[in-house]
């Protein structure tokens, strides 16, 4: 019999051929209805493991939870709100599929987070969108490559490294307070500080890392706004889902400018490693990067071109832009974040402000301020803690992410599952590189659907099981009020909380603004001592005092404030 609707004769294909034509939709269709059974069973089967976590009540079957946390205060107050309601630990779904368990207690989160990086490696989902800016650099890379990396930088950040720069913070920091006398030669001046704190932390980066002075501070820089519009690119497509998909994204405007502005600044850094390299002879090289090491004139660069794994290997100049790209990024925002923040809880506490002011007199003397030294900023215990009370209240970072290739076991039984997505296992062997293991493997197909654990560092520093009356609930309120809640928490800063006597007994990971366990951030001492010298020097010479409306708290790639965090400053008679 005749079937014209399965004949394709009129094509010119013979038989077989027109099979094969048949054959390969049904065959897609297979494959594709296969995915889905796997995908839904797999999705059931660790929704049962995980009946055991508590949830709030889900938006719908189809969103789950998302949406119900958005990257502003109301957003920060709900998650205050999960923490005060569960205390430990709870389930929350992104759409159908997508299982992410929420920890705030320190318990439950040493399990996960001092787990071994091939046990508990980063979530990519979110890291991805750095890739084609930061490379595999320590922030991006697994596996050997990540412990090769971490174990040749940490000699980058050894205090006989970090000295000198006490005098890079300075002269960036009196740049600023320079521009700060200016703006206040009438009596006062309403500053945003996140804009002035992150061009000057930018300047000390770009002199420690590069030995390069940009004047970025008094004049445009394009590598200082290229990296600045990459930060704010990167946030904000990770508040849109439609543009997690890479063939889409860059097709956008942004898409475009996020890849104009990466290739503005791998240019640079690529023209600063040739420029190294040329200055530095065929014959000698590591005397003279020792030599420099010993004259203490190292900046970043040159200690990564100095080192060497066990094996004598040096890293490639394609490692040294990825680390020095990484630096710039992580080094900046959350050190420019963690200043803005203390001076506005100092600003609020003029109590607290005045005696850090003279624990910093005290401890200069006869001194002039520039010239406060490495060896005075262990001599500042009330200033340490006012800092270590902001960060707790306002940490930079507010949550990281990681996965679990094995199953986890918290402290009261449960067990976080393993069955985490295809991140990157690492091949090796002889001749074989480094790098992710597959596009498709059977283990994506069947377990795809994986748990990622969210480790909520704001909520376990608001946790009231760990830290007593971190909040305060107030009515009717003028700072914060929304039409179904008359009510706002007023945080209660305490840097006393950081006393001897009040630490005894408080678990380590209760306070973990830089995260902990084998990922934790390599540069934390670099940011807390530029943070000692901007607040001393500060405090020093300006009074600081709250501004007129109080901010609104905005968590993107870290803890800003919508619009600016505003507050005045008056210069100090000397």
């Amino acid at each position: 019999m005749w079937m014209p609707q399965l004949s394709l004769s009129w094509l010119g294909l013979g038989p077989a051929v027109a099979s094969l034509w048949l054959f390969l939709p049904l065959a897609g269709a297979s494959c594709l209805l296969a995915y889905i059974l796997v995908q839904g069973y797999t999705a059931y089967e660790i929704s049962q493991r995980l009946r055991c976590f508590p949830q709030p009540p889900k938006r719908n079957w189809l969103l789950g939870h998302l949406g119900l946390i958005q990257a502003s205060e109301e957003g920060l107050l709900y998650i205050q709100s999960l923490v005060r309601t569960f205390r430990d630990v709870c389930c929350w779904w992104v759409g159908p599929w997508q299982p992410v368990i929420r920890i705030f207690h320190p318990a439950f989160i040493k399990p996960v987070l001092l787990a071994s990086a091939s046990v508990a490696p980063k979530d990519t989902v979110f890291y991805s969108f750095l890739k084609p800016w930061l490379g595999d650099g320590l922030l991006m890379s697994t596996g050997d490559k990540w412990s090769r990396h971490r174990r040749m930088l940490t000699p980058a950040f050894h205090f006989n490294i970090l000295k000198p720069y006490v005098k890079i913070f300075k002269d960036s920091t009196n740049i600023m307070h320079a521009k700060w006398q200016r703006l206040a030669s009438k009596g006062s001046a309403r500053l945003d500080m996140f804009e002035h704190i992150s061009l000057m932390t930018l300047d000390s980066l770009q002199k420690c890392v590069f030995s390069f002075n940009s004047n970025c501070q008094e004049k445009p820089s394009e590598y200082i706004a290229a990296i600045l519009e990459l930060s704010a690119l990167v946030a904000r497509r990770h508040q849109r889902l439609h543009l997690h998909v890479d063939l889409l994204y860059y097709f956008t405007w942004d898409g475009m400018r996020f890849r104009k502005a990466c290739r503005l600044v791998h240019d640079f850094t690529n023209a600063v490693i040739q420029e190294r390299r040329r200055t530095l002879p065929d014959q000698g090289e590591d005397d003279i990067l020792k030599a420099k090491a010993k004259a203490k004139t190292l900046d970043f660069i040159d200690v990564l071109l100095l080192s060497k794994d066990e094996h004598g290997k040096a890293l490639s100049d394609e490692d040294i832009r990825a680390e020095a790209d990484t630096f710039m990024f992580g080094g900046h925002d959350t050190t420019a974040s963690g200043l803005s923040w203390v001076l506005y809880n100092l600003a609020r506490h003029p109590e607290y402000q005045e005696r850090c002011r003279q624990e910093v007199r005290e401890l200069l003397r006869d001194r002039e301020p520039e010239e406060i030294e490495w060896d005075d900023l262990a001599q500042l215990p009330f200033l340490t803690m006012c800092i270590k009370e902001s960060l707790r209240l306002h940490p930079p970072v507010t949550a990281i992410s990681r996965c679990c290739t094995q199953d986890i076991v918290l402290p009261d039984g449960r067990v976080i599952p393993k069955g985490a997505h295809c991140i990157g296992k690492e091949r090796e062997g002889p001749g074989q590189r480094v790098g992710p293991a597959c596009s498709v493997c059977l283990d994506c197909l069947t377990s795809s659907t994986g748990v990622i654990c969210r480790i909520s560092i704001f909520g376990t520093h608001h946790n009231p099981t760990v830290w007593p009356d971190p909040e305060v609930l107030s009515l009717y309120s003028p700072i914060w009020h929304s039409p179904t809640r008359s009510f706002y928490l007023l945080q209660v800063y305490n840097p006393f909380r950081f006393d001897a006597d009040s630490s005894k007994g408080r678990p380590s990971l209760a306070f973990i603004p830089f995260s902990a366990g084998p990922r934790n951030c390599i540069g934390q001492t670099f940011a807390l001592s530029e943070m000692k010298v901007a607040l001393a020097l500060t405090l020093l010479r300006f009074r600081v005092l709250p501004d007129d409306k109080e901010p609104r708290r905005q968590p993107e790639l870290i803890l800003r404030a919508e619009g600016g965090l505003w507050l005045r400053v008056e210069p100090l008679s000397t």
